[in-house]
């Protein structure tokens, strides 16, 4: 089969659009006729390298995927060639976490080996291009805003990093509830897009203080300035300034650590603003289950930047890493079944 693949670590220089031998089947697996693959910053972490994370070499980054079941192990039942699926990227087996595109080869290829049990039934009416985006960026998100958090309406929402593919889902979810949302991003252009997808407000945080902003739009904390709830999955030198931006009682919600996971941080306005740091680890079944019957009825529709054949997914994954994109992006393939 023809996929992105890496023999080592390293730099972007590492991929490389090859053949590659597809693996056997083993019991209980299936093999995916790969139709949309969405790309998430986790695919540039997966061929770095991570610390504590064995990956296997040659590896093939992705995640994120939906398309056709081009075989079945002969002791698979429920499922059989042709079925429209979405994949949960996630199995857990003897108390160990698998994660293709990570663990396990991904989705950046013709064709992806998972066990039936990872399989979603894709109905008719949600295409494989929106389905693919879910799991992992808009899975977690939903699970950190609705799920873990409690994003209501009337709520005052401040997003940090909104325009990748967890802040708009972020955006999104949060309009859906009803609560006024401030998105952060680092271009003109991305904050114009963000207006566009119903953000209220919004912040170059390249040419404007996101703390000062708070604080001249809403007044300081004992005059009830802040806001209901802060979303700040960056980490970084903004984890500490963004405490400053809560209101008394409020919420920060995190689930991940993009610019840094062990930043300084400042105990002093988690105590005087008595507010709630809620973690949000990736996403449950669950999630995936109410994010793709709010897309089959049109509540919610994932924000793609663009799609790209599988023979240029290098140069998709380049601009995932230099963050050049806005949403998401999609590498399509159409290999037999």
């Amino acid at each position: 089969m023809k996929a992105i693949v890496f023999d080592e670590h390293g730099s972007i220089d590492v991929l490389k659009y090859r053949d590659i031998e597809e693996p056997d089947l083993q019991p209980g697996e299936v093999r995916v006729a790969v139709r949309a693959c969405s790309l998430n910053y986790h695919d540039v972490f997966t061929r770095q390298g991570m610390p504590g994370i064995k990956v296997p070499l040659p590896g093939i980054p992705g995640c994120d995927c939906a398309g056709l079941v081009s075989e079945v192990a002969d002791d698979v039942t429920g499922w059989s060639v042709g079925d429209r699926v979405l994949v949960d990227p996630v199995r857990y087996e003897n108390g160990k976490l698998w994660m293709i595109g990570d663990t396990l080869w991904g989705a950046y290829a013709e064709y992806v080996v998972v066990t039936a049990e990872q399989l979603i039934q894709l109905p008719e009416d949600v295409s494989f291009d929106d389905a693919s985006c879910l799991p992992v960026a808009y899975g977690t998100a939903h699970r950190m805003m609705l799920t873990r958090g409690s994003v209501n309406a009337g709520d005052s929402v401040l997003i940090l990093g909104a325009s990748g593919g967890v802040g708009t889902s972020a955006l999104l979810l949060a309009k859906m509830r009803g609560a006024s949302v401030i998105a952060a991003a680092g271009t003109d252009e991305k904050c114009k897009q963000l207006m566009s997808l119903g953000a209220d407000e919004t912040i170059n945080y390249t040419t404007t203080d996101f703390v000062k902003y708070c604080r001249e739009k809403t007044g300081n904390l004992f005059s009830g300035g802040g806001y209901d709830v802060v979303v700040n999955f960056t980490g970084g030198d903004t984890w500490a300034r963004s405490l400053k931006c809560v209101k008394l009682g409020g919420q920060v919600l995190t689930c991940g650590a993009t610019a840094g996971f062990d930043p300084p941080t400042d105990l002093r306005f988690i105590w005087t603003a008595e507010m709630d740091i809620r973690g949000s680890n990736g996403w449950q079944r669950s999630d995936l289950d109410q994010l793709l019957e709010l897309t089959r009825t049109d509540e919610f529709s994932p924000v793609i930047d663009s799609r790209v054949p599988l023979n240029d997914g290098v140069a998709a994954h380049q601009a995932l890493e230099e963050r050049k994109f806005f949403g998401k992006i999609v590498i399509n393939a159409d290999a037999p079944i």
